[in-house]
């Protein structure tokens, strides 16, 4: 398991306090992961099947290639992760009447019904991430994140970053 927010906060408040921002980010994101997955575990449900589970909410019927791009893992890892969660009756995997070459992962109801159960818990976190932080706040790194990702995927292809009101 990752470490603790305690751990992390003890990381960033002594040792590093003026690390890399990427380095922050992540820990944020691991904090929240953390948090998150512990509430699932209540539930039977590990991290990587919500993170599957999360994208078939969104569009159901998905190959396991295009549920391994979305979530940005590797085949075999979603295999793993999909005969898993078949085992546990969330989704079925089936082919589609006139295309024997394709697997399509679908939910089951029982794997629908998740959702209304899991989905709280994920807001739960968003919601103790951000106690004490004003609307303005959450607003300004929302838009400083987004922007960060503007930039560098314009990095990524090549283009220079658009210097914008990084002010906020």
């Amino acid at each position: 398991m990752s470490p603790t927010p305690n751990d992390l906060l003890r990381h960033w408040r002594e040792a590093v306090p003026d690390d890399r921002l990427a380095h922050l980010i992540r820990d944020v994101a691991r904090a929240q992961m953390r948090a998150l997955q512990l509430r699932l575990q209540v539930h039977g449900v590990s991290f990587g099947h919500w993170t599957f589970l999360r994208i078939l909410w969104i569009k159901d019927g998905l190959t396991q290639r295009e549920l391994s791009e979305l979530a940005g893992v590797m085949e075999p890892t979603t295999f793993s992760a999909v005969k898993a969660m078949e085992q546990m009756g969330f989704i079925e995997r089936r082919q589609l009447p006139g295309n024997r070459k394709n697997m399509h992962v679908f939910l089951t109801d029982a794997g629908r019904a998740l959702e209304q159960r899991l989905v709280p818990l994920a807001e739960e976190v968003n919601r103790i991430s951000v106690a004490g932080l004003g609307d303005k706040s959450v607003a300004t790194v929302r838009k400083s994140l987004l922007a960060m990702i503007e930039n560098l995927a314009a990095d990524e292809a090549g283009a220079p970053a658009t210097p914008g009101d990084n002010s906020a």
